[in-house]
């Protein structure tokens, strides 16, 4: 089925440049882009087009680091450090969702502010609970919002209550990638090792093992704290850098791999993650709020190593990935101030690039209006914030900036216009 959208069409096939098409049109067949015209082509004259003009058409955002089951403890804690916040409100509301019933009404709540925000693909950290995280993909498919799903695996250093057995944490794993889910579904599973002091070396393994036999993507943390590096300093001693306790349990590239923070990430950790493919997600807001510091991420793009934006809820307190944006370009200039202006900072368009190509890339051919790409879409409706005499540029960065979720007209996941989840 053809489906025709008129409008001013901005999206970015690199991170260097803005693609611009005023009141131009985009041809949608069973859910991809055929192609962006300035004139519609005779042989489409006949088809019914759906007009927004002078509205903004964008790439949906894509949300690489999310914590769902952080939902309810967001702007919450901002004066704790990263352990003391994981030990006192994290790991504490996390437990409930040992209740199907809790989980199950806060993820809805979760989910409908995905919606709203214009994010239309994700991937988050569930908790350990294996059933209530089935209720979390299962929720996912409702919305038809698309996600990577990931069952939390924990079996040293976190409370008695979220405290996995090995082989059961490894069994309910495996329960999930077991499951019957088609090969274009929107909503998958990803291995999730909380993060390398909350698993030993037995559980790491098995997850890099299940990762490699059911060809599953993996995500977790890096580098994000000076003391959690520390930390798996002394619980991996063999390992060179944390980067490398990941690769040494094949969890770092070895399949398609989500790494977030970076903050603190050395020289021999970039070369890692470009060599294996490794995506880095950056978390501003988050890191700021806990106290982690600045990633110096000028530093990642020219050490060619692919990077994404990150909500990361609650630690990050806007599940808006235009306020990510806003946030990851401010940080990018406390860096360029603090180094003497030789990292330059983050131009609009290479946040943008992050937030809509870059992160799409992990979910497939997403993020973009090129030929073949599945119509993922914001229609934003910028007429209250006086876009009298500015350019479609203008418009867009104005938006970032100062507008919200009210300018959100309509949300397309691959050409699905995607209405307020009805639970």
């Amino acid at each position: 089925m053809v489906k025709i959208y008129k409008g001013n069409i901005i999206f970015t096939k690199n991170k260097d440049n803005f693609e611009i098409i005023e009141n131009g049109f985009i041809v949608v067949e069973n859910g991809k882009v055929v192609n962006v015209f300035d004139f519609l082509p005779s042989e489409y004259s006949n088809i019914k087009i759906v007009d927004y003009t002078n509205k903004l058409i964008i790439p949906g955002m894509n949300d690489l680091h999310a914590h769902a089951p952080q939902f309810r403890n967001i702007g919450m804690a901002m004066s704790k450090e990263l352990i003391p916040w994981l030990n006192d409100y994290t790991f504490p509301e996390e437990s409930k969702y040992a209740d199907i019933e809790y989980a199950d009404k806060m993820y809805k709540r979760f989910i409908k502010e995905i919606w709203k925000n214009g994010t239309t693909r994700i991937a988050v950290f569930a908790t350990v609970h294996k059933d209530s995280t089935i209720r979390l993909m299962n929720l996912f498919n409702t919305s038809g919002i698309g996600a990577f799903v990931g069952k939390v695996n924990m079996n040293i250093n976190c409370p008695k209550s979220l405290l996995e057995d090995t082989n059961q944490s490894v069994v309910d794993t495996k329960e999930i990638l077991d499951m019957k889910i088609e090969e274009d579904s929107l909503v998958k599973p990803i291995i999730t090792p909380r993060f390398i002091p909350s698993c030993d070396s037995e559980l790491l393994t098995e997850l890099g093992n299940l990762a490699i036999e059911y060809s599953v993507p993996t995500q977790s943390h890096l580098s994000e704290n000076l003391g959690e590096i520390n930390w798996v300093k002394e619980l991996q001693p063999e390992s060179k850098f944390y980067g490398d306790a990941y690769n040494r349990f094949n969890l770092f590239g070895q399949t398609k791999t989500l790494m977030a923070h970076c903050v603190y990430s050395n020289d021999d950790e970039l070369k890692l993650m470009r060599d294996n493919n490794v995506m880095a997600v950056h978390c501003p807001t988050s890191n700021l709020n806990i106290g982690s510091g600045v990633m110096p991420i000028r530093k990642f793009l020219d050490e060619n190593v692919s990077v994404s934006l990150g909500s990361d809820i609650s630690g990050g307190h806007d599940l808006s990935i235009f306020k990510v944006m806003v946030h990851a370009i401010q940080g990018s200039k406390l860096w360029w101030v603090n180094s003497d202006k030789e990292l330059d900072f983050l131009k609009l368009s290479e946040a943008f690039f992050m937030a809509t190509k870059v992160g799409g890339s992990f979910f497939g051919k997403v993020g973009s209006f090129e030929k073949d790409y599945e119509f993922d879409a914001l229609i934003i409706d910028d007429s209250d914030l006086n876009h009298d005499n500015y350019s479609l540029i203008e418009r867009l960065e104005r938006f970032i900036y100062i507008g919200d979720d009210r300018h959100i007209l309509h949300r397309y996941v691959r050409g699905n216009r995607i209405d307020e989840p009805n639970f």
